[in-house]
């Protein structure tokens, strides 16, 4: 094991893991990493071992997939993963042993409080605070609102929120596109449907990972099943809003749909600030704000729709109101690619930052030599877990 990590010399261009790299948000992640600035040296492609040895295009360049294991990350400074929970739990600490900055797409370490939850547009500084070498990826329904969010906080000061998601198909992995496309095959050309109870249940059959049809109908339900009645998706929601902002105590609540979209999550907002907010005010701000785009034009037609977004990096926004009963309060509804900033793209921009970082001064090692391999003991431990034993929860 080298355990190098950066070397910071000048015009150093960091060795980079992508862990998970045939998997669907890998696949975007390797179409990101072939169209934004190039500020890597080796990109590592590191998947099970069953995908081993197969060949993908990087920067216009066949790389080798490699099992993932230790050795993987050798030498390596960032490492991305997009994997299920358990497998990031297990080896995050290993490519973190190894001296690299782990950047994670998975929920394993999102309310850690010894690792910075990161979305560049809002909280770029908490990135420097890692001490287990670790950086977390916000769940992609998050991600669909929050950089418009955190825009209108700066400005207004947020109170209050209540949401609700229409969830694409392709949070629930590539069983959730199958699923999807299987069913509208199945209800196509027949115009009778969707007008007796249960009658698109039975033509449908199989109903994948969703536990109602999705062609045809909405679910009012993504993720597993909390306390209370909660979801997994909905308490993300809260969650992950609270920490990002740094309001422990922000009031979030959430209802998460299912809807027949293949790709790109959409939120309508109901927001509360400190302040009144006009229309124009917010659209001012939202403007101006990066990564966001502002389409509203009702009397035009025009505002954000899953068809017109999907493939795009912004958050687009429209539908922006003040609220008829307090001037306190905005609605807006919100457009973002669920496979894009809502996974691989935020994922990409941690990892540049950290890229900047590591190539901008000398880096030491942040602990001692003993300390490191203690680490490095309890991360092999960790790793000896299964690799990439079960798909990932809907939605991250």
């Amino acid at each position: 094991m080298s355990g190098t990590g950066s070397t910071g010399a000048p015009g150093f261009r960091p060795a980079l893991a992508v862990v998970g790299a045939t998997g669907a948000v890998g696949t975007v992640m390797l179409d990101l990493l072939s169209t934004r600035e190039d500020v890597w040296g080796e990109i590592r492609l590191v998947a099970s071992p069953r995908s081993a040895g197969r060949r993908l295009t990087v920067r216009g360049r066949e790389t080798e997939v490699v099992a993932l294991s230790q050795d993987a990350f050798d030498g390596i400074d960032v490492a991305m993963f997009d994997v299920p929970d358990e497998v990031s739990a297990a080896w995050a600490p290993v490519a973190a042993g190894y001296g690299a900055v782990a950047v994670d797409n998975s929920g394993a370490f999102r309310m850690d409080p010894e690792v910075p939850l990161v979305v560049p547009e809002i909280n770029p500084e908490q990135l420097a605070n890692r001490p287990k070498g670790i950086v977390a990826n916000a769940n992609c329904t998050t991600l669909s609102m929050i950089v418009a969010v955190g825009a209108l906080h700066r400005a207004f000061g947020l109170q209050e929120m209540v949401v609700a998601s229409y969830q694409a198909a392709s949070g629930a992995g590539q069983a959730g596109i199958d699923t999807l496309y299987a069913q509208l095959d199945k209800v196509a050309g027949t115009r009778s449907l969707g007008q007796r109870a249960g009658d698109v249940r039975s033509v449908v059959g199989e109903l994948g990972p969703f536990p109602a049809p999705l062609a045809m109908n909405v679910v009012p339900w993504a993720g597993s099943l909390k306390a209370d009645g909660w979801s997994s998706e909905e308490l993300k929601i809260r969650n992950e809003s609270r920490k990002i902002l740094g309001l422990p105590t922000l009031k979030v609540s959430a209802t998460c749909v299912r809807v027949p979209v293949v790709t790109t999550h959409s939120v309508a907002v109901h927001a509360t600030f400190s302040r009144p907010v006009s229309r124009e005010q917010a659209w001012e701000v939202l403007r101006a704000a990066p990564g966001v785009v502002v389409a509203d034009d009702p009397a035009a037609g025009e505002f954000p729709t899953p068809v017109d977004v999907v493939g795009t990096d912004p958050s687009w926004v429209g539908r922006v109101r003040q609220s008829l009963d307090d001037p306190r309060t905005i609605e807006l509804f919100v457009c973002g690619d669920n496979l894009r900033k809502g996974a691989a793209l935020n994922t990409a921009q941690i990892a540049e930052l950290v890229a900047a970082e590591l190539g901008s001064r000398l880096l030491p090692n942040p602990a001692g030599s003993g300390t490191r391999a203690a680490s490095f003991a309890v991360a092999l431990v960790l790793a000896s877990r299964p690799v990439m034993p079960s798909p990932p929860e809907p939605d991250g």
